[in-house]
């Protein structure tokens, strides 16, 4: 076997390339065509319909039939879509090879997207501080990314003061945070931001791609990957997730890393919200109602053992894409929308099974080799 293909086959997520590849062949091969309205480019890099003259000499928009799933169109939504879930499942990777877990990621969301919207729609257009878009984009920035910090600071100090299991701790987190979203709301949508805010995070290529939320998830992936791999408290996270006894006796302070990671989760969480407010234009206290299970789910599946001590940046992200690939996949195929949470909650649990066969393959592999 030649050296590149066999750096290739012991590449940690060449098994995942290989889902995300069969993936979408199986979905271009049964997802059938569409007709889609033609765009032509113009001399200032945007786009406009093109339109052809009929029998009857009269001028109608053009179509093109194109594949439901490869297309330029609904590649770059699969890639919009798969940033935000992505950015989160990074931090929570880092939690998870620590040997712990976040429930609270999705109200941090939440709570993080209406605080930052209640000081943007300030400074919007109906706002009293009209006059200062710019301030008020750099404030509801601060505050969205501030929030998500403080709520991290508060799961991750309840866990590491009252020594309960995050589980515990970060399922109560929440309720209580989404719990705050809806008081300060009451359930009502916020809106009414600054335009620049949403004019920079919409910005798209000739196709349709958001590259904002794709350049954004590129570089929380480079520094998830410098951070675990590179860092000596990347290292202490490995440590800890693989025995955190023989970590606590190596030195290492566990209750100051593990303080970290959730702020770390929290953080990922902000990052999303926030392109979330200048792509959306508006937050409720509904955000991310459900992002727990498609979060754990992606890293889950990305190679992260809920055992802890495993577990790559990386593998987290191609596996947010392969979450992704099979929601989109259950709408391009007609399936019922029902559905959706079943398919992805066995994913999950057949992920966590292959892990567990795994590690008792490479136990029996060490026993073997110490006879």
């Amino acid at each position: 076997m030649s050296s590149p293909l066999r750096s290739i086959l012991r590449f940690q997520e060449s098994g995942l390339l290989l889902v995300i590849l069969a993936l979408g062949v199986l979905l271009t091969i049964f997802s059938g065509s569409v007709r889609m309205p033609d765009f032509e480019r113009t001399a200032d890099g945007g786009r406009q319909r093109v339109f052809t003259v009929n029998a009857d000499g009269d001028r109608v928009p053009a179509f093109v039939v194109k594949n439901k799933f490869f297309n330029a169109q609904n590649l770059a939504q699969l890639a919009k879509d798969t940033s935000f879930t992505a950015i989160m499942a990074v931090g929570m990777a880092v939690v998870i090879i620590a040997g712990g877990i976040d429930l609270s990621v999705g109200s941090i969301y939440a709570l993080a997207s209406v605080l930052g919207a209640i000081v943007l729609r300030h400074y919007g257009p109906e706002g009293a501080g009209a006059g200062s878009p710019q301030l008020g984009v750099l404030l509801g920035i601060a505050t969205c990314l501030g929030t998500s910090l403080l709520c991290g600071l508060f799961t991750g100090g309840l866990i590491v003061a009252l020594r309960v299991h995050p589980f515990i701790i970060t399922l109560g987190g929440m309720a209580i945070l989404r719990g705050i979203a809806f008081v300060i709301t009451k359930g009502q949508s916020v809106g009414g931001f600054p335009a620049g805010l949403r004019d920079f995070v919409r910005m798209e290529t000739g196709d349709g791609l958001s590259f904002v939320p794709l350049l954004a998830m590129v570089l929380v992936t480079f520094a998830g990957w410098i951070f675990l791999s590179r860092l000596a408290a990347g290292r202490r996270v490995y440590a800890i997730g693989g025995n955190e006894l023989a970590a606590r006796f190596s030195g290492i302070r566990v209750e100051r890393v593990k303080l970290g990671i959730y702020v770390l989760s929290a953080l990922a969480a902000g990052i999303a919200a926030l392109l979330s407010l200048g792509y959306y234009g508006a937050a409720t206290s509904g955000d991310g109602q459900g992002y727990e299970l498609n979060v754990i789910a992606a890293a889950v599946v990305g190679g992260a053992s809920l055992s802890g001590g495993r577990g790559s940046a990386l593998g987290v992200v191609l596996g947010a894409l392969i979450i992704q690939m099979i929601s989109s996949g259950i709408v391009i195929l007609g399936i019922d929308q029902n559905y959706s949470q079943i398919i992805i909650g066995t994913v999950v649990i057949a992920a966590v099974v292959l892990d567990n066969f795994n590690t008792w393959l490479a136990k029996r592999r060490l026993t073997q080799a110490s006879k």
